[in-house]
């Protein structure tokens, strides 16, 4: 594709003139001047084909319970200084800073002692003065540490009316929630970053079933204090507190996040009361979640072998414990691509599909800055995974404990469960046991929207265009439509016509009798990461009550043709030095494009659609780590690692 198409598929022109600076604010006037009128506001330009955005909805800063006591000290100012492209120092003391900057984020710390770590470690407070406040400001190693972490656990496990709480200072929520508005207040500059009000909801099943969400407002109204696990710890009650904000004139959604390790909890069958679900379900669920976070720093939430095992690429950064436990997670009901299945299922034997939601990727970091880049990573838990030691990928030092950190994940507000005394296995014992082994680089949202505003962005996130990626800025276009053809690509608007003909990733394209629909698909490279391999597009539909899934390779890299039969483009031959993260430097492409028609399309049958974009494999973090150590990379993690970006779905509705 030419650069002029390229241009307009991705709006350069227009995302120059709606980034350009806004004009700088006047200083004070003078007591005389005061009069004088103020200075017109800086226009936004608008792009109607709409801007590609990248941001991170989950960021976790000082006022996290967990974070603080893992040592992280950043505001969420400071938060949102790294997202627009700054240094920030890690609680170890090295800087972080990603290679380009973020467009929008959000502080998402947890609502449930909100603030109350920072007021433990003040010994002039009440809560400086509790009985456990010493011990954890005391807290120095790794292993101290997590028994602090074990013991503050069960005064936050539960609700208010299930424990006798003498610690949670309310005022002092409301202190912190009023601080995080007003940083994402005073970040927002329209046109130039995007700053949203939020927080999680941080909630789980009694066996650690994670049941997390964030929640994100769309503009300067916000409730006087957040609904947490200490108001309910039943998601179909924050649901019901979402609408009655929205009674109230003031809007927000919900995002869940690592289903991987819900345990099959996240996309059940049956409401938290077991009962079927009914359209009213249905319909509240879409209401308040229309988006889903398909991957972040513990996982990937896309698919897994065991659901998927004719996808040769299923297996990335799966994540097969639960959060907050070494328990394995159940896959059934765990991943988004089996969910909208089900949903589709659901559908076809007469009820309402709960699961039609698009997907967005955030990093869930609790260093108040996200780690994206396979080469430039600094996990996630502060001072607990900040060394390759502690985070598994190189050898322990010796006389280092293989146990200093067995704690599965530490960002859930459930109960703790006890570290295992089992001792490692013989050919275990040189790395420690940490959950970091299977974290990763990801990730972040995307989005098409026709202007870097709140207003636009947020409105992207409720139609559901939005995508996702594993770390790179890789912009995804999708459309289908009745009128797409090879003829689209030599429109003289590309997207405008795709607008025209069709409809975008999140939407609904209804049946025109028996007419098969065309699919538009295109990706970008990000110039900072590997080339692309190929792009692909993966169908999901319900035959005979049994669900089926196929993924179709539809353009590949390198001059290379899809095989009709296999649906796959042939390898491109790129390689990677494990001695030296060398990738090819001549194989993969910088843009990749196509018209596709379905060579399954059956007229009636309900089906979903969706774009995977792979790279060329590069070294994982964890290779990263092993070579600058000077050591092999570890045996059981994955040398090598194909980044990728995921479009939201569009449904074929009969």
């Amino acid at each position: 594709m030419n650069t002029l198409k390229t241009a307009l598929i991705l709006g350069i022109a227009s995302a120059l003139a709606a980034c350009s600076p806004p004009a700088e604010q006047p200083e004070a006037p003078a007591p005389e001047e005061a009069a004088m009128p103020a200075a017109a506001p800086a226009v936004i330009e608008s792009n109607p084909n709409r801007n590609p955005y990248f941001g991170d909805l989950h960021v976790h800063t000082t006022y996290s319970f967990d974070a603080f006591l893992f040592g992280t000290r950043a505001t969420p100012d400071d938060a949102y200084a790294f997202a627009k492209g700054g240094a920030l120092a890690h609680a170890e003391g090295f800087e972080m800073k990603m290679n380009k900057p973020l467009d929008f984020q959000a502080v998402t710390d947890h609502a449930t002692y909100l603030g109350m770590l920072p007021e433990m470690f003040d010994e002039t407070t009440k809560a400086g003065q509790h009985e456990i406040a010493a011990d954890l400001r005391n807290a120095e190693t790794p292993e101290e540490i997590g028994e602090a972490f074990q013991a503050v656990l069960p005064l936050i496990g539960g609700t208010e009316e299930e424990q006798a709480d003498d610690l949670l200072d309310l005022n002092v929520v409301r202190g912190a929630w009023s601080k995080i508005i007003e940083s994402a207040e005073r970040n927002n500059e329209p046109g130039e970053f995007t700053a949203f009000i939020g927080y999680e909801y941080t909630t789980s099943g009694p066996e650690f079933e994670n049941l997390h969400r964030n929640v994100i407002f769309p503009g300067s109204d916000a409730p006087e204090i957040p609904f947490s696990r200490l108001d309910s710890t039943n998601p179909e009650d924050l649901w019901d507190w979402l609408d009655d904000l929205r009674s109230q004139g003031m809007d927000a959604l919900a995002i869940p996040h690592n289903s991987n390790g819900s345990n099959g909890w996240m996309f059940e069958k049956t409401n938290q009361a077991g009962e079927p679900i009914d359209a009213a379900y249905a319909e509240q669920r879409m209401r308040n979640e229309p988006l889903v976070e398909i991957t972040q720093v513990k996982g990937t939430s896309d698919t897994h072998p065991m659901l998927s095992p004719n996808d040769e690429w299923a297996d990335f950064e799966i994540m097969p414990v639960r959060v907050a436990s070494p328990l394995e997670s159940q896959p059934q009901g765990s991943y988004v691509r089996e969910a909208w299945l089900n949903g589709l299922a659901m559908q076809d034997a007469g009820g309402m599909n709960p699961y039609r939601f698009g997907v967005i990727g955030s990093s869930d970091t609790h260093n108040a800055a996200g780690s994206f880049e396979e080469d430039n990573y600094w996990s996630k838990t502060a001072r607990l995974d900040a060394t390759p030691q502690l985070r598994g990928s190189v050898p322990l030092d010796e006389g280092m404990d293989a146990n200093v950190f067995n704690i599965s994940d530490l960002d859930s507000e459930s109960s703790g469960e006890e570290a295992s005394d089992e001792e490692p296995a013989a050919d275990e014992s040189a790395y420690s046991d940490t959950p970091a082994q299977y974290w990763g680089a990801s990730g972040l949202a995307g989005v098409w929207a026709e202007s870097n505003t709140r207003a636009a962005i947020y409105d992207a996130f409720r139609r559901k265009e939005t995508f996702a990626t594993s770390g790179p800025h890789i912009p995804v276009r999708f459309f289908a439509g009745y009128g797409i053809d090879e003829a689209l690509l030599e429109a003289e608007d590309v997207i405008a016509a795709a607008y025209a003909a069709g409809v975008p990733m999140g939407g609904d394209l209804l049946a025109n009798g028996e007419a098969a629909p065309g699919f538009f698909v295109w990706a970008l490279r990000d110039s900072d990461a590997a080339p692309l391999q190929r792009l692909q597009v993966v169908k999901g539909w319900v035959e005979e009550g049994q669900n089926n899934e196929q993924v179709f390779d539809v353009a590949c890299s390198d001059g290379g043709t899809v095989d009709p039969e296999t649906h796959r483009c042939p390898d491109n031959g790129a390689a990677v030095d494990l001695a030296t993260c060398a990738i090819s430097d001549d194989k993969g492409a910088a843009e990749l494009s196509a018209v596709w028609r379905d060579p399954t399309f059956t007229p009636g049958e309900r089906a979903f659609y969706y774009v995977r974009v792979l790279e060329n494999p590069k070294c994982r973090w964890s290779t990263w780590d092993a070579i600058r150590e000077g050591v092999a990379p570890r045996e059981d993690m994955h040398a090598t690692i194909q980044d990728r970006a995921w479009s939201s779905p569009i449904w074929y509705v009969p």
